[in-house]
């Protein structure tokens, strides 16, 4: 058998490796310092690039901030009331062992920056959205997943960002179990 050398990548695969070192480095750079602290030249410097590279891929430091904190809306769990909770102590956990370097960004952002909450707002409104269509038929369904997603940010920045000694001491484990009561009763109809 022959060996043959790996093809040398193209233009466009070049491209794109430039493109995903570039967001990787903005993403981490995002969460570590936030949208206002961090600079192109920052991003560049991390990626190995010149910041004019960075400018050409993305535009402006705010379009390259817009892209990287991309997230997707978790789907929905149905209409079993337990199996929904499950997912949520679930997406709580992953959340809580560590976030993407996206999110992080923009929640060290949102609070600072205009365009930062508006991506918060549209990505939890997703989210809201999301879980209030898995909720049996209420009035309050969307009040409801209201609640049990603004619980999950704020638990999340309390452990994440601010490192609360109650909260990032205590097992996932623990912290799920005390949750579960609440979650169960805020995605149940109360009628």
């Amino acid at each position: 058998m022959t060996d043959h050398p790996e093809p040398a990548p193209t233009r466009a695969d070049r491209r794109r490796a430039t493109r995903a070192r570039i967001l990787d480095s903005a993403r981490a750079l995002f969460a570590e310092r936030g949208f206002e602290r961090t600079t192109v030249r920052a991003v560049a410097a991390a990626a190995g690039v010149d910041p004019a590279l960075v400018m050409q891929h993305f535009g402006t430091k705010r379009e390259l901030f817009a892209e990287a904190v991309q997230a997707t809306t978790p789907p929905s769990a149905g209409s079993d009331p337990d199996a929904l909770v499950d997912q949520l102590l679930t997406s709580l956990d992953i959340k809580l062992g560590g976030l993407p370097d996206g999110t992080l960004a923009t929640l060290r952002s949102m609070l600072t920056d205009p365009d930062a909450a508006d991506h918060a707002r549209r990505a939890l409104g997703g989210q809201i959205d999301s879980l209030a269509a898995a909720l049996p038929s209420a009035d309050d369904a969307e009040l409801r997943a209201a609640l049990v997603v603004t619980a999950m940010v704020g638990i999340t920045i309390g452990h994440q960002l601010l490192a609360l000694p109650a909260l990032h001491d205590a097992p996932a484990d623990r912290i799920a179990a005390i949750l579960r009561p609440a979650f169960k009763c805020l995605t149940q109809d109360a009628t």
